[in-house]
């Protein structure tokens, strides 16, 4: 059996003295695994590197076997980003967090909602609002979504300023005013909208609070998980800025 895809690189392994187990984020395949034969060289160390871009093609007698990759760089996004804490901690943090998903499971939209968060990675007023929208699609992706299309108490779809945190469903600002101290605030970019504007740091901070909540009730506590410190610095660049 084998295919041929694009591919994110997520990490890698050590496997022997040479060689190394990668695991990628692909579109068609999802997060998948394979035995990369000298990926511990000078040659391949470079590309196997969180981030990067890369043609692989794999390859297995059997569909459930761990199989081989050969790979080709496209992007070596990780080299130039190595200098920058706060985007290489966008980067950690995205890539930590896919490893939540299924191996061989395709989530295409997730994966080009993926590759949006990269595009912008250069801009540090931009990606990390496009990386809490990343992770409210992980959350739906994992079973988890949010129902933001309408007010949970008055059918309203307009106005929307806060999540309940009991039920995950939109509430509008009119009838969460009453209850606002237990609600989550719904900042306006993750609704989208020409009127929502380039969002300010203290909105993508109240973004963060918002996904934080659900991924940490409804995905990683119950696996006995905790968030990555790669998203925890990430947060708090954020909120120091905010």
């Amino acid at each position: 059996m084998d295919w041929s895809e694009q591919g994110v690189v997520l990490g890698v392994r050590r496997q022997g003295e040479s060689n190394a187990v990668l695991e990628l984020f692909t579109r068609s395949h999802g997060r998948h695994l394979g035995l990369v034969r000298g990926g511990r060289g000078r040659r391949l160390r470079p590309v196997l590197q969180t981030g990067n871009l890369v043609e692989a093609t794999w390859r297995a007698r059997l569909a459930e076997h761990l199989g081989s990759y050969t790979v080709e760089a496209l992007e070596m996004q990780a080299a130039r980003l190595m200098d920058d804490p706060f985007k290489l901690a966008g980067l950690m943090s995205m890539a930590d967090l896919t490893r939540l998903l299924p191996e061989r499971e395709p989530h295409e939209r997730l994966y080009d909602a993926f590759q949006i968060v990269l595009s912008q990675i250069d801009d540090d007023a931009v990606w990390p609002a496009l990386l809490v929208r990343w992770e409210l699609g992980l959350l739906e992706e994992l079973g988890f979504g949010l129902d933001l299309s309408k007010c949970a108490a008055t059918n309203a779809v307009e106005d929307l300023t806060y999540v309940s945190p009991k039920s995950g469903k939109a509430v509008s600002s009119e009838a969460g005013e009453p209850y606002k101290a237990k609600l989550l605030v719904l900042p306006a970019f993750v609704m989208g909208g020409a009127g929502s504007g380039t969002p300010r740091p203290a909105d993508i901070a109240n973004g963060f609070k918002l996904t934080d909540y659900f991924l940490q009730r409804d995905v990683l506590g119950p696996r006995g998980m905790t968030m990555p410190q790669s998203r925890d610095r990430v947060v708090s660049t954020v909120s120091a800025l905010s």
